[in-house]
C-alpha cells in the first residue's frame, strides 16, 4: 500500500505552500471552497490514506473509491473521511462546486471522541447524497466557517469544532442509528465500540500494520480484559452480527483493498492477514465473494 500523506503534503500537493501554524498545539482546521477545473487538466488523487480527517460537501458527478468500494456520486453529497481508511476521488473537472474541511485528530483533542460516530467507522456510511434543499443547509455550515475563521473571536476554534459535528449530526440524521434505551444497551454500545476501535487499529496494513495481530472473538475478548461470551453478547445487541461475522468482513475488506491496490502477491496478502496457509485464505475469500483472490485481482 502506498504511504499515508500527511497534511503537510497535503498542502505541499494542492497549493504548493504549507500554513505556519500546521503544528499549532490545538491541532489544525482549514475550510476550502472546491475550484473548477479545467477538462484534461486534473490531477489523479492516489488511493491511500491521510492524516486527517476531511469533511467535503460536493455537487457534481464523480467517482469515490472509498475502501473496498466504488460509490458513483450522480448529483451531489457530504462525504467523510478520516486516517484509518484510504480513499480517492476520480472525475474531478465533474466538480461544480462545494466546500471542504480538513483537520488533523489534535483539533478535537479532549473535546470528543470522533471515531465513536458512524461515519468514521469503518462499517460506518460515508457518503449522504443530498436534495436540493439539503445542499443550502449544508452549505450555509461552511459559510459560517469561513466567516468564524477569519475572526478575531478569542474562541473560534470552538465555535469550528461545533460546526464541524453540526456537519457530522446533520449527516447523521439523514440514516439515524437505533436507539439506545436503557443502561444494558449504553453497556454493550461502550464494549462494542471499544472493540471495533481495536479491530480498526491493525489496518491498514503496511509498513506500521505489516500484520493482523488478533483475529479471534477471544483475541480480542482478552485484550478488552472481558469474558469472550460477554464481548460476543454486546456486539450482537448493538450490530446484529456476531463477533466472528465482523471480524471476517473485516479480513474480506482489507482483502479486497491489497488485491486491488498493491503489488502483494497473493501469498503475501494471505501472510499478512494472518491465515496459516495461501489455501486457508483462498477457501476463505471463495467463501463469502464464490471467486478467488487471483480471479478478484484480474477482473
Amino acid at each position: 500500500m502506498d504511504k499515508i500523506e500527511s497534511i503537510e503534503e497535503f498542502y505541499k500537493r494542492k497549493f504548493d505552500w504549507i500554513p505556519d501554524n500546521i503544528k499549532h498545539e490545538i491541532g489544525h482546521f482549514n475550510v476550502f471552497q472546491h475550484e473548477p477545473v479545467e477538462t484534461g487538466k486534473s490531477k489523479p488523487l492516489p488511493y491511500k490514506r491521510r492524516d486527517f480527517y476531511k469533511i467535503m460537501l460536493v455537487v457534481g458527478d464523480i467517482d469515490m473509491h472509498y475502501a473496498d468500494k466504488v460509490i458513483s456520486i450522480k448529483k451531489q453529497a457530504l462525504f467523510f473521511s478520516n486516517p484509518h481508511i484510504p480513499y480517492k476521488c476520480e472525475n474531478l473537472e465533474r466538480i461544480k462546486t462545494g466546500f471542504y474541511c480538513i483537520f488533523n485528530p489534535h483539533f478535537f483533542h479532549k473535546f470528543g471522541d470522533l471515531n465513536q460516530y458512524s461515519v468514521f467507522q469503518s462499517a460506518g456510511n460515508h457518503v449522504f447524497e443530498l436534495s436540493d434543499e439539503q445542499v443550502v443547509q449544508v452549505s450555509a455550515v461552511y459559510q459560517k466557517m469561513f466567516d468564524e475563521i477569519k475572526s478575531d473571536y478569542v474562541h473560534k476554534y470552538d465555535v469550528l469544532r461545533n460546526l464541524a459535528f453540526e456537519l457530522l449530526h446533520f449527516a447523521m440524521k439523514i440514516q439515524p442509528a437505533a436507539a439506545t434505551d436503557n443502561q444494558q444497551l449504553n453497556a454493550s454500545q461502550r464494549i462494542a465500540t471499544l472493540f471495533l476501535e481495536l479491530l480498526e487499529r491493525q489496518f491498514p496494513i503496511d509498513e506500521n500494520h505489516p500484520k493482523v495481530g488478533l483475529r479471534s472473538a477471544s483475541g480480542f475478548a482478552q485484550q478488552l480484559n472481558v469474558h469472550v461470551n460477554h464481548l460476543n453478547r454486546a456486539v450482537k445487541a448493538i450490530t446484529d452480527k456476531t463477533t466472528t461475522q465482523i471480524i471476517g468482513e473485516r479480513i474480506l475488506q482489507e482483502a479486497k483493498i491489497m488485491l486491488r491496490h498493491s503489488n502483494w502477491n497473493v501469498s503475501e496478502i494471505s501472510d499478512a492477514l494472518g491465515f496459516a496457509e495461501v489455501t486457508h485464505f483462498n477457501n476463505f475469500f471463495k467463501k463469502h465473494l464464490d471467486i478467488s483472490p487471483l480471479k478478484f485481482r484480474n477482473a
